[in-house]
């Protein structure tokens, strides 16, 4: 009796076991499987999510359009079935991501990546725009998402994938020319006009200029002798202020002495001072952005200013002479510019 009772213990044990195994297991593989149906892409950034395109469809940041997690790196690639049609990529209206810093996408990004040549086709952060249609040149294209340890914000991003023909896709390309693609002399005229390195930079490549002035303030290695050192370079203040000192120095008002006499065309008069300061345009127009033969420094605008003198003048029939003061008026030029010589109108 006591052995029957102890056989029935053994088993109930033993089905306990296995049943609660299973059940354990069952439940773990539920969990697994939600975390990867929720993160929809890989963690490591050497390894990347396929995702075969058919159809229409869409990649979207975890959680969306809720706050997404902190410290994850999601990689998707999206291959067209078919080699010759195009992808592609429409951002959703609703867009947020942690802002960037200094203009620079550090922290929290989607960026966008054609595989055939590896060229990085943006960079995104923030809220204030919502991110333009991207097309890919074949027939896949990569999206990388990555947040840090700090401040995720919401609602992170989803991008709407669709198929295109090659016809479709030069339809949607806009025909104007980038500007890499003008003669290099426009080009120069268009740049010399900005007055920062990231405004060169966001002309030339509106949709990635954030990676390209990452890239050029990135601390560099440099060969001196048979040594390195390590240099980093600053953000483009000293190339600012070079310019600055060339549009100083080169066409602007200066202080000019002018005799009161030639001024004035007065040959009936002597004046004391004899020579004053006023301001006239003056410098080199090295960098005229005109195309022309020759340009000069003009005003473009202009001001008469009095200024009290003591004038003396020859008294009718008399030796003696008339002395008083009197107020005379001069030019001085208060901006100035290049213009081609022959067009100096304000």
């Amino acid at each position: 009796m006591i052995l029957l009772l102890l056989l029935r213990v053994l088993a109930c044990t033993l089905d306990f076991q296995l049943h609660g195994v299973q059940a354990e297991s069952n439940l773990s593989s539920k969990f697994q499987f939600g975390s990867a149906k929720e993160l929809n892409g890989v963690q490591e950034h050497q390894h990347e999510k396929i995702v075969s395109v058919s159809f229409n469809g869409s990649i979207h940041s975890p959680r969306f359009p809720h706050s997404y997690p902190r410290s994850t790196v999601l990689v998707w690639r999206l291959v067209a079935l078919e080699e010759h049609v195009r992808i592609q990529l429409t951002f959703d209206e609703k867009f947020g991501l942690e802002d960037p810093e200094g203009d620079i996408c550090k922290y929290d990004f989607v960026e966008i990546e054609d595989p055939i040549d590896g060229t990085i086709l943006g960079r995104w952060c923030g809220s204030n725009t919502v991110p333009g249609k991207q097309i890919s040149k074949g027939n896949q294209i990569r999206i990388r998402f990555v947040s840090d340890e700090y401040f995720p914000s919401e609602p992170g991003f989803c991008i709407h994938y669709t198929i295109l023909t090659p016809q479709q896709a030069e339809l949607v390309i806009p025909s104007v020319l980038p500007p890499s693609a003008l003669p290099l002399d426009v080009l120069s005229t268009t740049v010399s006009h900005f007055g920062t390195v990231e405004e060169v930079i966001r002309y030339l490549e509106p949709d990635r200029w954030q990676l390209d002035i990452e890239e050029l303030y990135r601390p560099s290695w440099q060969l001196l002798g048979k040594s390195y050192h390590h240099g980093r370079k600053s953000r483009g203040s000293d190339l600012s202020i070079m310019r600055e000192e060339v549009r100083l120095y080169s066409c602007t008002p200066r202080n000019f002495s002018v005799s009161l006499r030639e001024e004035l065309k007065r040959t009936d008069a002597i004046f004391w001072p004899s020579c004053l300061l006023v301001k006239r345009c003056g410098g080199n127009c090295a960098c005229c952005n005109y195309s022309c033969n020759e340009c000069q420094c003009a005003p473009t605008k202009v001001t008469k200013k009095y200024h009290e003198v003591l004038q003396l003048r020859q008294r009718t029939g008399s030796k003696s002479l008339q002395k008083s003061f009197t107020d005379v008026a001069l030019e001085h030029h208060e901006e100035c510019t290049c213009l081609c010589k022959g067009n100096t109108e304000g």
